[in-house]
């Protein structure tokens, strides 16, 4: 799955690259329960760590399926599974269309999933993706490089109030609206090219005495950026309800989120699965129709341990959230 203008050395030098720290790595596993002869779905398949790890506890007629929409990504994961790749297929997608791209290839209900929903180490220190605001480089943030827009497109084109709502919304900013009237003033009197020059802009916008205590002053402004620019909600609660309903009896979807944003959305979908009736409370019996679908396996979403956070920084906000299907109580 190599694109046809790059040349070997610059494929080999792009999968050393890819480097990507699997955040909850045994956690999320364990909470697949993986049977040897199961079939599962690494949904964010990044550098392919958990990926890995679910093979390595596969039998021979087990199958792993990666899915991921960036091209470095597909090409780390498959150096990184060649010793699996007997039981794997890698395809590049966008996970909200997992369900039709596997019933393409006769696969019609699996036994678990896997969401890890951050942004992968190489997408945020390979300085041409954009997505990092300790370097000066182009405004990009895509997902997927075969979109056309970028981050840059949204800073220059939305409007004041689009970009507010976006940065009050997804940055959960309490200086939304100041950041986006700078934004504005800025590019009227040039466009905004680059991840530093936004990230001056933010300065202004940011009193100074937060700015010394409330850690990097672009971090949520690049964060809403980055979630309106790649739908990453919408799909996420677009995509839940159908990937529980394609699980096996027992299968299990373990989601790792990084905001609050993300795991709000994986809470209510997870509780609003094992119990969908909207009868009032007061009636004694349940008349609305609506049949769990299964149970929330976390209460409370399981988090790094001590030792994790210490190697792994990044890990600091990952939160997991298991679920389990229940077929048979459901008919």
């Amino acid at each position: 799955m190599t694109e046809g203008s790059r040349g070997e050395g610059s494929q080999k030098e792009e999968i050393m690259a890819f480097e990507h720290i699997s955040v909850l790595l045994y956690e999320t596993v364990d909470g697949l329960n993986v049977k040897p002869d199961g079939i599962y779905v690494d949904a964010t398949l990044g550098g392919g760590g958990h990926a890995y790890e679910v093979c390595s506890r596969l039998g021979s007629q087990g199958r792993l399926i990666g899915i991921d929409q960036d091209d470095a990504a597909i090409q780390a994961a498959s150096e990184r599974l060649r010793d699996y790749q007997d039981r794997t297929m890698i395809i590049r997608s966008n996970y909200c269309h997992m369900v039709p791209e596997l019933k393409k290839r006769g696969i019609n209900s699996v036994d678990g999933i896997v969401l890890d929903l951050g942004v992968s180490s190489y997408q945020l220190d390979h300085a041409e993706r954009g997505f990092t605001y300790r370097e000066d480089v182009p405004l990009d943030m895509r997902m997927d490089q075969r979109q056309t827009k970028t981050a840059e497109d949204i800073v220059n084109t939305y409007s004041e109030s689009e970009l507010y709502r976006i940065i009050r919304d997804y940055g959960e900013d309490k200086f939304a609206k100041n950041i986006a009237k700078h934004i504005c003033l800025a590019r009227q009197e040039t466009p905004i090219h680059t991840t530093g020059e936004l990230t001056e802009i933010i300065k202004r916008a940011i009193p100074m005495k937060v700015r010394a205590t409330g850690g990097h002053p672009s971090k949520r402004t690049f964060q809403a950026l980055r979630i309106e620019l790649n739908h990453e909600l919408d799909v996420l609660r677009d995509s839940l309800d159908g990937m529980i309903d394609f699980l096996n009896d027992g299968g299990r979807i373990c989601i790792i989120t990084f905001h609050s944003l993300e795991d709000r959305i994986v809470k209510t979908i997870f509780r609003r699965n094992e119990n969908p009736c909207t009868c009032p409370p007061n009636f004694p019996v349940c008349v609305c129709g609506k049949v769990s679908k299964g149970r929330v396996i976390t209460r409370k979403p399981i988090l790094p341990s001590e030792e994790e956070l210490e190697w792994n920084s990044r890990s600091q906000s990952a939160k997991l959230r298991v679920f389990e299907r229940q077929i048979s109580e459901a008919k």
